[in-house]
């Protein structure tokens, strides 16, 4: 086992998929990277030119709202009057860049292999999907039911979540 696998399951941890994009929130890297989250946007805001639009962005309102509801870890975000930024795999190398602490440049070496790891996945899904398209269409509809159940193993499950708030039974007026 690589020695590096429980700090790249951390990492991992703190990947997010926003706008369609992997991303990590400034205030986690912060953390990773050993300095504060003050500190690291001080440091992005200083070397602007090195973060175009593809390496970093700002959560709006309701992403971090979203953000916040869905991660535990990020609780203390609702409180915050800026909203996060929020970085792609080479931002979050960048950053380390600006920073060269030596724990930065080791963090990112874990960061990329996450990013390398959710990639590597996504690839494989895709894979998946393709060479049971392939066999069922050379089966015929009696293996119909077998492809429908694979599909469903490898989709990706929307976590459904119940309303918030009380919710009052209707009264029954028969008496």
């Amino acid at each position: 086992m690589n020695p590096d696998t429980p700090a790249i399951t951390t990492i991992q941890q703190a990947i997010l998929t926003i706008r369609d994009q992997k991303v990590m929130l400034d205030r986690d890297l912060a953390v990773l990277y050993g300095v504060s989250t003050k500190r690291l946007n001080e440091q992005v805001k200083r070397n602007r030119d090195r973060f175009p639009g593809d390496f970093m962005f700002r959560l709006t309102k309701a992403e971090k709202e979203q953000v916040v509801a869905i991660c535990d870890h990020l609780g203390a975000l609702r409180y915050s009057r800026t909203n996060p930024f929020a970085f792609t795999e080479h931002g979050a190398v960048m950053v380390a860049s600006i920073l060269s602490t030596p724990q930065a440049v080791q963090t990112s070496i874990l960061v990329v292999r996450a990013f390398v790891h959710f990639r590597a996945l996504a690839l494989t899904h895709k894979e998946l999907t393709q060479r049971i398209e392939v066999l069922e269409k050379k089966f015929d509809r009696k293996f119909s039911v077998i492809f429908q159940t694979l599909r469903h193993l490898i989709e990706t499950p929307q976590p459904t979540r119940k309303p918030i708030g009380f919710r009052q039974k209707p009264i029954d007026h028969e008496e």
